[in-house]
């Protein structure tokens, strides 16, 4: 994701997503990404050290991204009418087949799409600016699956009004798709893994 638009990053200090912003600038180290895998335990979810085992706590989510770790759970519908709620939410119309593919949206599309904010915006305006912004940072560096290149909209239910977005416990869903995309890259035949590696860096 680029760099917030000045005007919407009191929304996201509000919201709760600033800390996660500033992980975009944040370049991932494979190396040490791949040798964690190597010594991470399915079983236990942890990491076998030679001095110990060890893991990633919601204490360590809430102190490196700054996101809530109780509250509501994040789930949500996935069933709507995708382009409706993109046109209303978003301001802008994904085109199905091409940028949106079933629930999803790709990345690539939103990031280039996002509506450009006049020099004056309405509420409505930054609003839905802001929307696509924090769908981006959950699909691109919170919970990335493993193509790396779409989100669910599933996420945008929970983004409808804004005020109340802060209440999700998004620190405990992104540390519980950690584990699970930990798990699955432990098995051989897996080339590629999802989840917030930003954040197992930050905390490595």
């Amino acid at each position: 994701m680029p760099e917030p638009h000045p005007l919407i990053i009191p929304i996201l200090e509000e919201v709760g997503f600033s800390g996660v912003a500033k992980l975009i600038h944040l370049k991932v180290d494979h190396a040490l990404i791949t040798a964690l895998v190597e010594i991470w335990r399915p079983k236990t979810h942890t990491f076998h050290f030679p001095t110990g085992e060890c893991t990633i706590t919601l204490e360590d989510v809430a102190l490196q991204l700054g996101l809530r770790v109780d509250g509501l759970p994040v789930i949500g519908p996935t069933l709507y009418d995708w382009e409706e709620m993109c046109s209303t939410y978003l301001g802008i119309m994904p085109v199905k087949g091409e940028s949106l593919i079933g629930s999803m949206i790709k990345l690539k599309w939103l990031r280039e799409n996002m509506l450009e904010l006049p020099e004056e915006p309405s509420q409505e305006q930054l609003d839905a600016h802001c929307r696509s912004y924090i769908l981006g940072l959950i699909g691109g560096v919170l919970m990335p699956d493993k193509t790396g290149n779409k989100v669910h909209l599933m996420y945008l239910s929970l983004l409808i009004n804004l005020r109340r977005t802060r209440r999700y416990s998004w620190g405990s869903a992104c540390l519980a798709m950690l584990y699970r995309e930990m798990c699955r890259a432990t098995n051989v035949s897996s080339k590629t893994m999802g989840g917030c590696a930003s954040l197992l860096q930050s905390w490595a």
